[in-house]
């Protein structure tokens, strides 16, 4: 009873009946903050280990970021990270944070197409396909149906086949051993169809990017719909990425 009791009080209701307001408690990662403050920044990108930050202006890349913390630990003054869980996008650029300019992540609107949207808005089902993942973000993505997120609500569910998608999420940086099954998932995914990138890995190869083991061809041969920044993806940041895309 006391360790329910301590649950409770940490992470309040278990229920959120409002994924786009909600708060997120605890200690969470989201939408970083870069000042104009003056540091060293050779010492400041040196800190990164996967070279996310670039300088001269101070820029994050959250589609390479690990999320690990180590910048803002280190350098407090220059980056702080928010509890803004919303991070996903439709342009890959817009996941790159700029200093000076705190504005929040957002879709472009103008390269929806409506038509499409009009179709999934209230009725999305998706084909996870984990290529090469770690199971982190996969786990996420799990629980994002469960019954605290219950992002079934709103008509967004996974699926076992293909056949029955309307498109697919992938995780993990497609590894050599991935890229024909996913090219397989695709092909078997009827149009109109959408891919949905998950996570830091799917979106950059993220710590995995120079590895000879990757085949990333399949996203140079096809558009990507959405990008969805996280190491691993909050249940609130897949939520609220597939609503956004959908008009919702």
């Amino acid at each position: 009873m006391l360790n329910n009791l301590k649950i409770w009080y940490h992470q309040g209701k278990q229920f959120i009946p409002d994924v786009k307001n909600v708060v997120v408690p605890g200690i969470f990662r989201g939408r970083p903050e870069i000042s104009k403050v003056e540091v060293d920044e050779e010492a400041l990108m040196a800190v990164c280990p996967v070279q996310a930050l670039t300088m001269k202006p101070v820029t994050m890349d959250l589609g390479k970021c690990t999320f690990c913390g180590a910048c803002a630990l280190l350098f407090p003054e220059k980056i702080r990270f928010t509890k803004d869980y919303k991070l996903a996008t439709n342009v890959r650029e817009r996941l790159i944070v700029h200093e000076g300019e705190n504005a929040p992540i957002e879709l472009d609107k103008t390269l929806i197409n409506n038509q499409m949207m009009k179709i999934f808005r209230h009725s999305l089902k998706l084909r996870q396909v984990s290529a090469g993942g770690d199971s982190s973000c996969e786990w996420e993505l799990n629980a994002a149906g469960n019954v605290q997120f219950d992002m079934g609500r709103f008509g967004i569910e996974f699926v076992a086949s293909p056949r029955h998608a309307d498109g697919i999420v992938i995780t993990g940086p497609i590894s050599e051993n991935m890229a024909v099954p996913l090219q397989i998932c695709y092909e078997a995914t009827p149009d109109p169809k959408l891919i949905i990138l998950v996570g830091t890995d799917a979106i950059s190869g993220g710590i995995y990017r120079d590895s000879p083991a990757l085949n990333r061809t399949f996203l140079d041969n096809h558009k990507v719909d959405l990008f969805i920044a996280g190491n691993p993806v909050h249940p609130l940041t897949l939520i609220n990425g597939l609503l956004s895309l959908t008009g919702n």
